[in-house]
């Protein structure tokens, strides 16, 4: 399994697609396939049957996975989307704006 420098609830900047410059939360990784899932970026439509939840059923949009490499972070202090260092800071392994050099996890 690979590790991903960007977890759930980040802000990141889409840098690659359909969807290039826009800025938006993560809800979920999928680190096992190198992907996340970005608040209303790479939206596809998906037939569903009725079922109890739905009755009707239909053509729901739903937010497909994109690959981590067409994403950036965006720094909580500096606003800009930026790389990802690393650092230990008191034994802990923490993530680190390469433009500012602000801690990213507080």
């Amino acid at each position: 399994m690979t590790k991903l420098s960007i977890r759930t609830g980040d802000k990141v900047k889409v840098i690659a697609g359909k969807d290039k410059g826009k800025e938006a939360k993560v809800i979920a990784t999928l680190p096992y396939k190198s992907r996340v899932i970005v608040e209303r970026i790479n939206m596809v439509k998906k037939a569903t049957k009725p079922t109890q939840r739905s009755p009707k059923g239909g053509i729901l949009e739903i937010e497909a996975p994109i690959h981590v490499s067409n994403v950036m972070l965006v720094c909580p202090s500096c606003s800009q989307a930026t790389r990802i260092g690393r650092k230990r800071v008191e034994g802990t392994p923490v993530r680190v704006c390469k433009k500012c050099g602000n801690d990213i996890d507080k």
